[in-house]
């Protein structure tokens, strides 16, 4: 990141994600290679428990005697083909596993996901014999069998377990290959003949390095480390266990899966974490240490290219929030997730935000900022001050820098808010609260809001602290507040065009705050400033933030 702000790479997590590929552990192909059995009678682990049988038939009858479950006469009755019959053996195993020694077989409906389709145990021989357990039960013991019809049906049986896990293997690989024909056609339409070698543009640059920079540790560091913005996302979920409970989450942007795994503990049925930086392989690992693997999927690749398992999920969460709010433009993925994927009546945490504005005056900043050039160890540097203004500064500012009131230039409730919406120009008004020598700039921040349904509200001039007396979890990223590492936005007047005047207390400050993006997929923002204070204080400035 380089708003001028020190070398820090914050923002390039995401959780977001942001997104490309569907889960690599979809298409893992390690041991299909071999999916016959050796012999006829191979070991099967049981399905209510880790014991280790010497065939399938031991493994059913004990199955019915002591857990009173009929796997064969649960196939009759659902009327189950064979990848049913795998989802649900899938299924129940899965169930067993979560703790729930009674899983609910009464529908084929509760195991139709095409998640189930994926083994929970490696080579489960229980799978190679789905389509078998009538002969099972009626085939008498090894023994007593003639060799010749043995061999033939040996033959039958392999034949038939070569074409149908075939055909497994492909629904297995079928949401991987959505995705590569995605990026083929992505290929197929570049021009003919185009050089393999073709500059990448700016914006394309820009996109890969964000993804990039979330690969690695400093970031997530510095995040997890800022205990406003953690400790916020879990006392919500944590407090609110009743709105998590048996729920679909959808964690957009997931980094390395802290809030996805909140959710999980708090009752989540299933979560479904997208990221399209490599840190994703690393939360993938990090869920499965923690005992989460069988709640919360990991997915690679932009929200806005993955294929959910799901057609639609109860709750979105993400931390999509960068400097100034909206640098990274990551809520763009947000809204389209809430938009493609939320239920009606579904929830956005956190559900509000709102972006502040307040009159900034610090002479010794100003001047350790601009007129340190001047004089470097006895040199002249007053050439690196060229453009020095045009950039907008992330920093940690003093409350006592604050000259006045902030104004509230933009409310966003994350429910209903449009995408257009968030390149725009506000009116604000704010009042000095002292006199002052000169007016330096503007300090920008935002506030956060964690309300419990879509319908909540927020009045506009509401506070964190306020909203925190009604029991409500919130934090603002203002001054007045604990630090954060998303610190203030100042945006400094260029006084090469202009002097500073003397402003008196209670003079108000009239004008507009634009945000636009700097090209139309640009994750970088302009910020511009029309005010006017009277007294010959007044005009229009533009800042990047970027």
């Amino acid at each position: 990141m380089s708003p001028s702000h020190e070398p820090s790479d914050r923002r390039f997590d995401r959780e977001v994600d942001d997104e490309s590929h569907t889960d690599s552990d979809s298409t893992d192909e390690e041991g299909w290679e071999d999916v016959e059995p050796d012999d006829e009678s191979q070991p099967v682990v049981g399905l209510f428990s880790e014991t280790v049988y010497p065939d399938v038939r031991a493994m059913l009858r004990e199955t019915k005697d002591k857990h009173n479950f009929d796997l064969r006469g649960v196939q009759k009755e659902l009327d189950l083909d064979f990848l049913e019959s795998i989802k649900l053996v899938n299924y129940i195993r899965t169930q067993i596993k979560a703790g729930n020694k009674t899983p609910d077989v009464s529908s084929k409906t509760l195991f139709e996901d095409d998640a189930y389709l994926k083994p929970v145990l490696e080579d489960d021989a229980l799978l190679y014999s789905l389509e078998d357990l009538d002969d099972l039960e009626e085939t008498p013991a090894a023994g007593e069998n003639e060799a010749e019809r043995r061999v033939l049906e040996l033959q039958e049986e392999l034949e038939r377990l070569q074409s149908q896990f075939s055909e497994y293997r492909m629904a297995v690989q079928k949401s991987m290959e959505e995705q590569l024909s995605v990026e083929e056609t992505k290929l197929g339409s570049a021009p003919k003949g185009a050089s393999d070698k073709t500059k990448k543009s700016e914006v394309e640059e820009e996109e890969s390095g964000y993804f990039t920079a979330y690969a690695y540790n400093a970031i997530h560091e510095s995040m997890l480390k800022d205990a406003i913005r953690t400790d916020s996302y879990r006392d919500f979920v944590y407090e609110n266990k009743h709105l998590f409970k048996d729920k679909v989450v959808l964690d957009v942007g997931c980094g390395t899966g802290i809030l996805s795994m909140f959710c999980a503990k708090a009752g989540a049925k299933r979560v479904i974490s997208v990221d399209n930086s490599n840190i994703i392989e690393k939360a993938r690992e990090i869920v499965y240490e923690n005992g989460f693997g069988d709640v919360i999927t990991c997915l690679r690749g932009k929200i806005e290219e993955v294929v959910l398992p799901v057609q639609q999920v109860d709750i979105i969460i993400s931390e999509w929030m960068g400097y100034g709010l909206l640098f990274e433009a990551m809520f763009d993925s947000v809204i389209y997730a809430r938009d493609r994927y939320l239920a009606p009546g579904g929830l956005m945490v956190p559900s509000h935000a709102t972006l502040r504005v307040a009159p900034y005056a610090d002479p010794d900043f100003f001047a350790s900022h601009i007129s340190f050039w001047d004089s470097v160890y006895g040199f002249n540097m007053a050439s690196m001050r060229d453009k020095i203004y045009d950039e907008a500064l992330v920093r940690v500012i003093k409350p006592s820098t604050i000259a006045g009131n902030s104004d509230v230039f933009l409310e966003l409730p994350l429910h209903t808010i449009r995408v257009d919406e968030l390149s725009f120009l506000k009116d604000f008004q704010v009042t000095l609260g002292e006199d002052i020598d000169a007016l330096d700039g503007f300090a920008v921040w935002f506030d956060i809001f964690f309300m419990p349904s879509s319908s909540s509200t927020v009045a506009r001039e509401a506070t964190p602290a306020d909203m925190k007396k009604k029991g409500y979890v919130a934090f603002t990223t203002g001054p007045d507040g604990p630090e954060t590492h998303w610190q203030q936005t100042i945006l400094l007047f260029d006084r090469s065009v202009r002097q500073g005047v003397p402003l008196k207390k209670g003079q108000t400050i009239r004008g507009q705050l634009g945000y636009q993006k700097k090209e139309p997929q640009s994750r970088s923002l302009d910020i511009t400033v029309d005010w006017d204070a009277s007294e010959g204080e007044k005009g229009s400035q533009k800042w990047s933030l970027q």
